[in-house]
């Protein structure tokens, strides 16, 4: 009786270490230990599907060596700026990770090195018309969050940039609809001249 007492008070203790383990993880507890810059200048308008962001992102060196021992990937994202999400709860931030609604769009995921490294990223044509900033997240091996860096400051309120997202018209229609017009417009001159011809014809 009292070895399964123990035996079952010990399954209890690991599921909770379990749940512990793989439980959510909270922006608020992750150090910012990586440095993160992005080319844009602040309130740099960008246009989706044709313009580049050039990102660099690496340790920040003031922190002691083994810092990073645990990072395993980096994932860069483009994340919404406070002014972008207003009256938005599709694009609401929570602590929760989990939930976290910020950082919607994923630029890259790489292999942490210690060194600085860069990577250009040609803005995708799906980029809502909105305020950005570039974030990025530290995995260890398991594909936990367990550090990140940004380009803008604690209150996301510098070294903002804006994208401008594809209309939906480009060149080509823009030239087939003129062309169109033009040829509309000839048409009706066309059948008014033979109009009032035909009736002069009938009076004659």
């Amino acid at each position: 009786m009292e070895s399964c007492l123990l035996l079952t008070a010990a399954s209890l203790l690991l599921l909770c270490f379990a749940r512990t383990s793989l439980g959510d993880v909270f922006f608020s507890t992750l150090p910012q230990t990586l440095v993160v810059t992005a080319s844009p200048t602040q309130g740099q308008v960008l246009k989706a599907g044709e313009d580049s962001i050039t990102i660099a992102w690496g340790l920040n060196q003031s922190f002691p060596e083994g810092t990073d021992s645990s990072y395993n990937q980096v994932k860069l994202t483009l994340c919404y700026a406070p002014i972008s999400q207003a009256d938005r709860g599709w694009r609401k931030t929570e602590d929760n990770l989990s939930k976290d609604k910020t950082c919607q769009f994923t630029i890259a995921q790489k292999t942490y090195n210690r060194i600085t490294q860069n990577f250009t990223w040609i803005i995708e044509k799906d980029i809502p018309t909105a305020t950005y900033f570039v974030r990025a997240y530290a995995y260890d091996s398991l594909g936990n969050e367990v550090a990140y860096g940004q380009t803008t400051d604690g209150k996301k309120r510098s070294n903002l940039l804006k994208v401008e997202a594809i209309n939906g018209r480009n060149l080509s229609i823009e030239i087939a609809s003129v062309c169109f017009s033009a040829f509309s417009l000839l048409s009706a001159v066309g059948f008014f001249v033979v109009e009032k011809r035909g009736r002069r014809l009938v009076k004659n």
